[in-house]
């Protein structure tokens, strides 16, 4: 099933955005947010989007502002304009009655959404999810990562090898493993993708920005573990037992707090976890999704 792009216009941005629509829309609509680096909507969601689309549901996937066919907003990418820029999403769409699901920092603007705008999602997916931990790592050698990872940022050392990596395919398919554990999920047409994202827009400097309002020097800016227990809407965190960015502990802590939150653990996955287990991921959404659309669940 293929995608219609369209343009969006928010009162704060303009954003591309890829839409798949039903031949009969009987699901509710989802709004699919991607993450960061070279990501975009294409990338994160290109198979997701069909299987859902598929089962009734019309899927809107935006590409952030910077980031994949949307032009950089004037504004500066901190969490809490990401934020309100769902919130615009919503609004401009005409969302009443939808779910919302994020990758990374996309799982960090739905949970952001879900605390900003309460009962407005009726369900949601947090996929690898960004604001659950308080550093980059964890203990101590994870503190030493996080001031190094600090001193890089505001240095533009890291911003350099970024860019560096960017340009060099075997250091791109080094970076990938971490991120796709499964070798026939990265794939050379993956690897193509990501390198072309990459190097023909802005979503690594528009990235960096993010990142350097969020790394501070001893934590990160944006940690959403103690409001979870206040987000009533039900929640399926989904995660890969390898995700070396976001250890599988933080979620299971994150999914005992919510108060209505199930846990779907994909086994042998990174954090990439939707390109790396779809044959996993896509089914725990899709009955999301259906648990959604039970009458019992209709005010």
């Amino acid at each position: 099933m293929d995608a219609h792009r369209t343009v969006i216009e928010l009162p704060h941005a303009t954003v591309s955005a890829l839409e798949w629509r039903p031949v009969a829309e009987t699901g509710i609509p989802v709004l699919l947010l991607h993450g960061g680096g070279a990501d975009s909507a294409e990338l994160s969601w290109g198979e997701v989007g069909p299987a859902l689309t598929q089962a009734g549901h019309r899927v809107i996937a935006p590409d952030h502002p910077g980031f994949g066919h949307s032009p950089r907003a004037d504004w500066p990418l901190t969490q809490e304009l990401l934020v309100r820029h769902v919130g615009e999403l919503v609004d401009t769409l005409a969302l009443s009655d939808y779910a919302i699901a994020g990758l990374s920092l996309g799982g960090g603007m739905t949970v952001g959404h879900l605390l900003d705008q309460p009962g407005r999602a009726r369900t949601a997916v947090l996929l690898g999810c960004y604001g659950l931990m308080p550093r980059l790592a964890d203990g101590f050698r994870g503190r030493i990562t996080h001031l190094m990872s600090f001193l890089l940022l505001r240095s533009g050392l890291l911003g350099a090898m970024t860019r560096s990596y960017a340009r060099n395919r075997p250091a791109m398919e080094r970076g990938l493993r971490d991120l796709v554990r499964n070798p026939q999920a990265r794939s050379p047409e993956l690897v193509d993708a990501v390198l072309a994202e990459a190097a023909g827009g802005s979503s690594l400097e528009t990235f960096g920005q993010w990142q350097r309002d969020q790394v501070l020097w001893n934590r990160l800016r944006t940690v959403y573990t103690d409001q979870l227990a206040s987000i009533r809407t039900p929640t399926l965190l989904v995660h890969g037992d390898r995700d070396t960015g976001v250890p599988l502990a933080r979620i299971e802590t994150a999914a005992a707090l919510l108060p209505s939150a199930t846990l779907e653990v994909a086994h042998g996955a990174g954090h990439w976890v939707q390109r790396d287990r779809p044959d996993s991921v896509i089914p725990a959404m899709l009955e999301q999704l259906r648990s959604a659309d039970a009458p019992t669940t209709r005010s």
